[in-house]
């Protein structure tokens, strides 16, 4: 697409940076058409009208949070708000009268004024659409102030109202206005059409504001706490708009950038806008320009403007959060400030001796954008370059560049393909270090070197990578960087790379275990029917055995076979062959994970629920009437509950393990339950206690995952009898429960949706194939030991037991003969909430069992005075108080090198 006002005989593509001539006089250049030499060729998008800038998201999330701050400061210190409304009347009591009427006056007339006045300028600058967006604010600001007052009038608790709201002095039965209706809309609108932008404009609507805030409170019509909520609901209201429906771009066009590079003394006679780079790093690196003047060589310009530097903040922004203060550079950086940073590191890296852009001039395009001239340096990024041309010198010249880097402490923090540039000549150019750090610490050099190894390693190969690095840094340097070799040291792109690499390894290790079943299938049945005459008098159970371990051995060969290494784990290797002793173990670089950060929010909400529901709970008198006996029935039954876990366990495992240690590791898994969530800490434990005991990994893990799908299968199962049966308990006839048709039938809805639409169909079908390759042929393994499948399903069926008789006992620990449920009921209570806690992101599930299993009782007919208190003795003996022994247990299973 051309630029907006280009001419059509200006047509020509961008031309090849390696095909550009180093000089670029165009004849003639002094005499040509001016309005040519303002057009920018190549594809130069149209600029769209709008951009919804982050930075306004930001402000509408805080303005939200500083509201429900205000809100419930006026619910829960009463005493404060009361105080500090008796301290401002107090103190604006002494003002004199007639300062008082004429703020009053002054700020009435100014606060309709100023509006107007600011909306004349804007349209005498034909500035219409700014003055759109603030009527549209401060329309959204009123309906909100009338939806606001309205709530605190009504449904409001007694205390906010106090703090917004005060007898009127004209009415003392009238209240005065929680908000006030005139001044929100005024605050949205000014705040909506830039005002802030403009000091002077600001500062007379601020001191509009306190002479009306001044008035209105001397006067007796509103309260501190009412003002404070206004102005912020006016502004919030605006930046909410703003968001929405966007802000004017006031992105520079390519006139803009020709005009501006006059200012620098240059002669531009044309611009090329080149092909944007990779944005996986947040898209912020710029807009870049190949540019050939009148006279001299051509240049290289970057333009950054404030709608690209806000690209990808809410991943700066998380990995700011996430990681321990290194991750990456400020999240909000002026214009001014990235900059001066990029001038500092382009300076800085020639001055170390690296071979960098040359920066020659820096300038700003307008109050909202800022340019950078380079001398144009050419050449193809690493990316583009064929294989073939990846020498091992081009390797090591790579490295010497960074070595230079390293030499003055300067971190690149960006060392990709498209990053590294190879001259025609074949020199290496290190570019894009606008996101690079003068004097960094060893930790932000050692990630520097860990990303280059894998940059170079996607391209050409573990060993070459770390041949090129060893050759030019040393093996000791190389070796410190091994902690920094995980993804999140590593650059987003590089980590999009590796998952994608990953995802089809495991696709091609899935197809050769598919592949391998495949062929053994039609082997084995040749060879049954062979030998059938011959084994006929025989058992036929050996021969189902022996086509089984042959499908079982053939599995295993071709996992072997089809097993890859991931490419971090190769420069591991490379580098331990030279350095053996070098440290393996990651370095802990975050902070906080998103799946913790989920876990908190969750547990908040849990334990908030909790906290509502035992807040109209007397403990005291309900202890004290506690049957105790129960309560050791309680305890028992939780303590039975890890030795048929162990059995559940070991029914599904053909080899010998020792069944005592099984019970410990069970008790070990009650403390990793409360570090991950349940679902997945327990598989993982039980794999590995597997894999320890002398069970190979793929037989593990398959061992482990016919458990647990043959525990999901009894637990659906159950869940749907014990539904049926409550359902008829009450009832003569044996109708179903309307529940469990209502779950029927969702389960049928969910499955047609499944096989009828493509995407959801192969996904099912693929996971479902690879599930029959390795889970399947264990459970063949185990129904051939009828005592091992006894084990299995006898330990499934007591585990469930032993929870409900816990749940039961703690029920009837604080309740009595009327308050008693049905066993079925408590059972179908437990099933649903052990369901939803292996559902839940939380560890061990908190908060939403807690939560499922007091509302599940409720509505089964238990009072809530006894249900919170059986769920809270429930959990504190089924997940808090084994948390101690299993921590022992599994430091002791530790020592003993059995996890």
């Amino acid at each position: 697409m051309k630029q907006q006002g280009a001419h059509p005989e200006d047509t020509e593509g961008t031309p090849d940076a390696s095909s550009r001539p180093d000089t670029a006089k165009q004849p003639g250049g002094a005499h040509r058409d001016v309005a040519h030499i303002d057009e920018v060729e190549g594809d130069e998008p149209l600029l769209p009208a709008r951009v919804h800038r982050p930075s306004d998201l930001m402000r509408l999330v805080g303005g939200v949070l500083a509201v429900v701050v205000l809100l419930a400061i006026a619910a829960f210190a009463h005493g404060t708000t009361s105080g500090l409304e008796q301290d401002i009347n107090k103190g604006t009591g002494q003002a004199p009268d007639l300062l008082i009427k004429i703020a009053g006056l002054a700020s009435s007339i100014a606060i309709l004024l100023v509006p107007v006045a600011f909306a004349i300028e804007r349209l005498i600058k034909r500035d219409g659409l700014r003055i759109a967006d603030g009527v549209l604010a401060a329309v959204l600001a009123h309906g909100v102030t009338l939806a606001t007052d309205l709530w605190v009038a009504r449904a409001a608790p007694d205390s906010i109202q106090d703090a917004l709201t005060q007898p009127s002095p004209g009415d003392i039965h009238a209240l005065t206005d929680p908000v006030h209706g005139y001044l929100a809309p005024v605050i949205a609108y000014m705040t909506a059409v830039g005002m802030s932008r403009r000091p002077r404009w600001r500062a007379v609507l601020w001191v509009v504001l306190l002479l009306d805030a001044f008035s209105m409170l001397v006067t007796g019509y509103t309260t501190p706490f009412s003002i404070i909520l206004t102005v912020l609901i006016g502004w919030t209201v605006a930046y909410g708009t703003l968001y929405a429906v966007g802000s004017p771009n006031v992105r520079p066009t390519g006139r803009t950038l020709m005009a501006g590079l006059r200012t620098v003394g240059f002669r531009p006679v044309t611009a090329s806008r080149e092909e944007a780079a990779d944005a996986a790093e947040g898209g912020d690196r710029g807009r870049r320009y190949f540019v050939t003047l009148e006279d001299g060589p051509p240049l290289d310009v970057t333009v950054v403007d404030r709608e690209q530097q806000a690209q990808g903040f809410f991943y700066r922004a998380w990995r700011n959060l996430a990681l321990r203060g290194f991750a990456t550079r400020r999240s909000l950086q002026s214009l001014r400030q990235a900059l001066e940073q990029e001038a500092l590191l382009a300076y800085a890296a020639i001055a170390a001796g690296a071979n960098a852009p040359k920066l020659i001039a820096t300038s700003e395009l307008g109050p909202d954008a800022v340019m950078l001239v380079y001398e144009h340096t050419g050449g193809r990024t690493l990316d583009s370059l064929d294989d073939e041309e990846i020498t091992d010198e081009l390797l090591r010249d790579t490295w010497h560049q960074v070595m230079a880097l390293q030499s003055r402490r300067i971190a690149h923090r960006r060392l990709v393909g498209d990053a590294i540039l190879v001259d025609r000549s074949g020199t290496v150019i290190l570019t894009d270090l606008r996101g690079g750090e003068i004097a960094a610490g060893d930790l932000l050099l050692r990630m520097d070197v860990s990303q280059l190894l894998v940059t170079l390693g996607l391209r050409v190969g573990a060993e070459r990578a770390v041949a090129s690095a060893l050759s030019v840094l040393g093996p000791d340097a190389v070796a410190d960087c091994l902690p920094m070799l995980q993804p999140i040291a590593l650059s987003r792109s590089t980590r999009a790379t590796l998952r994608r690499l990953a995802r089809e390894r495991a696709e091609r290790e899935r197809e050769a275990v598919l592949e391998a079943s495949r062929h053994s299938r039609p082997a084995r049945a040749h060879d049954a029917d062979v030998s059938r005459p011959v084994v006929l008098e025989k058992a036929d159970k050996k021969v189902v055995r022996a086509e089984q371990r042959a499908e079982k051995r053939a599995i295993d060969e071709a996992l072997d076979e089809a097993r890859e290494e991931d490419l971090l784990s190769q420069i591991r290797q490379e580098v331990l062959r030279i350095r053996p002793q070098a440290p393996v173990e990651p370095a802990r670089l975050e902070r906080v994970r998103p799946r913790t950060l989920i876990s908190l929010i969750a547990g908040a909400i849990g334990a908030y629920f909790l906290l509502t529901q035992l807040t109209h709970i007397e403990f005291g008198p309900l202890i004290s009437n506690a049957e105790w006996g129960w309560v050791a029935a309680a305890v028992l039954f939780s303590a039975l509950s890890y030795v048929a876990a162990a059995m559940a366990l070991l029914g599904f495992v053909p080899e010998r393990v020792p069944f005592p240690r099984t019970v410990a590791a069970q008790v070990a898994g009650s403390f990793v339950k409360i570090v991950a969530p349940a679902a997945v800490g327990g598989v993982a434990l039980n794999t590995r206690f597997l894999q320890r005991a002398g069970v190979r990994p793929g037989l593990a893990v398959a061992s482990v995952g016919a458990s647990q799908l043959f525990g999901l299968g009894c637990h659906i199962l159950m869940l749907l009898a014990f539904g049926y049966l409550t359902g008829t308990e009450k009832t003569p006839s044996l109708s179903p429960s309307r529940t469990v048709i209502g779950g029927l039938l969702t389960v049928a809805v969910l499955v047609l949706v499944v096989t009828s639409v493509p995407f959801l169909r192969k996904f099912v079908v693929t996971r479902v194939r690879s599930l029959f390759a390795g889970v399947v042929p264990r459970m063949l393994d185990v129904l051939q030991r009828p005592q091992k499948l006894v084990t299995g399903i006898g330990g499934m069926l007591l585990l469930t037991a032993c929870f409900v008789m816990c749940l039961d006992a703690s029920i009837r620990a604080f309740g009595d003969e009327s308050t008693s449920v049905s066993i079925a009921s408590v059972a179908v209570v437990f099933l649903a909430g052990n369901a939803l806690g292996s559902a839940a992101p939380t560890p061990g599930g908190v908060g939403a069992v807690e939560a499922t299993l007091t509302v599940g009782l409720i509505a089964v007919g238990l009072p809530k005075e006894v249900a919170a208190p059986a769920v809270l003795l429930f959990r504190l003996l089924t997940l808090w108080l084994p948390v101690l022994p299993g921590w022992l247990a599994f430091n002791h299973l530790t020592r003993k090198a059995a996890l």
